[in-house]
């Protein structure tokens, strides 16, 4: 038998899935999201990398590596995206449960050393301006436990350390 807590978080995660699908259409048992993305090389290491959907940005890379250093990496990118994803559904999650927050900033950090070939460790300083401190304790748990990024991390074997800061006021 689940305790009072785990319920209401089993209900409140029946409640987002089942409020996704009604926004998606009431007909589909399951939904299966379709990403797309483009690249085309137009410099050096100079790529528009673009989303079907309108929206593009620039990747490069830094002088030091040749490149023109007129954009993130792809490496930055995917770390860019990791603090984006949880500012995301952050904010998603607390307007599901009607929590007024005043703001929110995510500084990442990750390290790849020259030995690999990809990121192996990753840590973050997160801090949210919020009256009650103990329900922005709780989105930002559930939203590490649904951001898709961050689930991408993890399952590439890299678990960010989190270090999160409540404050009652915005500077």
């Amino acid at each position: 038998m689940l305790s009072h807590r785990n319920q209401t978080y089993v209900n409140f995660m029946e409640e987002l899935k089942q409020g996704i699908v009604n926004m998606l259409g009431k007909h589909r048992k399951y939904m299966v999201m379709l990403l797309k993305s483009n690249a085309v090389l137009v410099g050096k290491y100079r790529s528009i990398v673009d989303n079907d959907r309108g929206h593009s940005i620039v990747i490069d890379l830094p002088f030091e590596q040749g490149g023109d250093d007129t954009g993130p990496t792809s490496l930055e990118l995917a770390v860019m995206g990791l603090a984006g994803c949880i500012v995301t559904i952050y904010a998603l999650i607390a307007a599901k449960r009607r929590f007024k927050f005043d703001g929110m900033k995510v500084e990442v950090e990750a390290e790849k050393p020259d030995t690999e070939k990809t990121v192996t460790k990753a840590r973050g300083n997160v801090t949210i301006w919020a009256e009650d401190e103990r329900e922005a304790e709780t989105i930002f748990r559930l939203t590490l436990e649904n951001c898709p990024v961050g689930v991408l991390f993890e399952k590439a074997g890299i678990s960010p350390e989190w270090n999160l800061k409540i404050e009652k006021t915005k500077q």
